[in-house]
């Protein structure tokens, strides 16, 4: 059997030398050869160049856009969604974005009124999105009526008081799938300067 020209042969101690020295160059020859190929081509290798060509895996920079816009402008979310254990039980069925009374709320996406008006004494619009998905502006005055199309960014009506107290008012984003409540931030681009009070702090 032939042997290999890097394995030390007896009496040879020598040969170490030559594996210790070989087994690196031979694990730096990816990365060796992805540096001089960009000194030849005039541009210095990128760090994500480097790593394909020493077989790493880097992730995709293309993002999808988010489905739904901010329904007042603002990303602050001052409550965060909390999920119910069930369908009865305590827990913060959508998410409070810090806002001021009389802002115009728009609706997040295309859709189909399907209430607006009161509930407990506060104004509701509910929009149906289809394919079971709806969005839900708790505390405004709406400015649409049932049944109306509405599409992305048109305004459905203005911030009120009701979920929020008058001192720190808020607009309640909802989301509901199939009929249960889910987290709006999934359908949102990413929110801005959270402000996470404390549940104590929140009478609602």
């Amino acid at each position: 059997m032939r042997r290999s020209p890097l394995l030390p042969r007896p009496g040879r101690p020598g040969g170490l030398l030559v594996l210790a020295v070989a087994l690196p160059v031979a694990l730096a020859g990816p990365l060796v050869v992805a540096l001089a190929s960009a000194l030849l081509s005039g541009h210095p290798a990128t760090s994500d160049e480097a790593g394909r060509s020493a077989g790493t895996i880097v992730a995709s920079e293309d993002v999808a856009p988010a489905p739904w816009v901010w329904p007042t402008g603002t990303r602050e979310v001052v409550r965060p969604f909390e999920a119910p254990a069930d369908d009865y039980a305590p827990g913060h069925r959508g998410i409070d974005l810090a806002t001021s009374v009389g802002t115009p709320a728009v609706a997040v996406a295309d859709g189909t009124v399907s209430f607006a008006g009161q509930v407990a004494g506060r104004g509701v619009v509910t929009i149906d999105h289809g394919e079971g998905l709806v969005s839900t502006l708790d505390s405004v005055e709406p400015s649409v009526a049932t049944g109306d199309a509405v599409q992305q960014g048109m305004v459905v009506g203005v911030v009120t008081v009701g979920h929020c107290a008058a001192a720190d008012p808020c607009l309640h984003l909802g989301a509901r799938v199939e009929g249960r409540y889910v987290d709006p931030l999934r359908f949102l681009s990413p929110a801005a300067w959270p402000v996470l009070l404390p549940e104590s702090a929140w009478p609602g």
